[in-house]
């Protein structure tokens, strides 16, 4: 997924936000994650043929290494 955002099946995606983020909110073709920090805590992945949009991909990455932060921080406290 990190060396190649444009090779990642959706559904793969898919089950990696669900892991992470719990189940989505579906609005037509969009899943839609909430985030556990505030501001736009939002994750939007969009079903378009069997392969994830690499922004897609690339957003969801950002996402993970966000929430490894928050959780690294929460432990150290």
């Amino acid at each position: 997924m990190l060396d190649n955002p444009k090779n990642v099946k959706f559904v793969d995606l898919l089950k990696i936000c669900i892991k992470h983020f719990g189940n989505p909110r579906i609005k037509g073709s969009h899943c839609i994650f909430t985030t556990p920090w505030p501001g736009d805590p939002r994750i939007n992945i969009q079903k378009v043929g069997s392969m994830a949009k690499p922004y897609q991909v690339r957003q969801v990455i950002r996402a993970l290494e966000k929430l490894k932060e928050i959780n690294k921080i929460s432990e150290e406290k």
